[in-house]
């Protein structure tokens, strides 16, 4: 099947359970054993084809019973309701994988998912500043989350922390931060104080170029 050419510029949001500095990161094993969390973005600038995906937002909700190299994930779209028809489709289209290079964030994120819960599509609050180390995620029913700097233990400020991967395929620099999370939909989970990462991304059918 041919590729279809895309992209997607924006702002970038991952949280999940584990301790500050997110395990999967750096090969690790996840902090209790498995993962859940969420990974979404605000596009500022994107397109499927000839479809253009501006303004949109989008999230996804997973679970790994271990390791996420080792699959057997579970996932739920969540898609800003705005979106048209034609839209939603290209969304789909990238997430699948089927457009996306070998080893790249859409095509490793097919393999490891195993069971695709059906998506919903609602209203999405989205509220970013990555330098800030904040961000606020409201989805009615679906998902509830803050993210906030980590406090320095002694004097209670804003400690600050970054993480770069040159080759990473999720992004290349992001800042660390601490997120409170309520999952209501079909992947189901809480936390408080756990893992946050803010970046700015360009997503290509290549991988991360920016």
């Amino acid at each position: 099947m041919a590729r279809s050419d895309w992209r997607l510029e924006g702002e970038w949001l991952k949280s999940c359970i584990c301790a500050w500095g997110c395990p999967c990161d750096f090969n690790a094993r996840p902090t209790h054993g498995e993962c859940s969390g969420f990974v979404g973005m605000h596009i500022t600038k994107g397109y499927f084809g000839q479809t253009r995906l501006d303004g949109l937002s989008f999230f996804v909700t997973v679970h790994f019973p271990g390791a996420l190299h080792e699959g057997n994930g579970e996932a739920q779209p969540i898609i800003d309701e705005r979106a048209t028809a034609e839209q939603r489709e290209g969304l789909f289209e990238i997430m699948s994988g089927k457009h996306s290079a070998e080893g790249t964030l859409f095509h490793i994120v097919s393999l490891i998912v195993t069971k695709m819960h059906d998506p919903i599509f609602a209203p999405i609050t989205f509220e970013f500043d990555k330098d800030a180390r904040t961000a606020r995620v409201l989805i009615p029913g679906a998902l509830e989350s803050t993210t906030e700097p980590i406090k320095n233990p002694v004097t209670g400020l804003p400690h600050r922390i970054q993480v770069m991967m040159p080759e990473g395929f999720e992004h290349r620099e992001g800042e660390v931060a601490s997120a409170v999370i309520h999952s209501l939909a079909a992947v189901k989970f809480d936390t408080n104080g756990s893992h946050s990462t803010l970046a700015h991304v360009v997503q290509t059918p290549d991988g991360v170029a920016a």
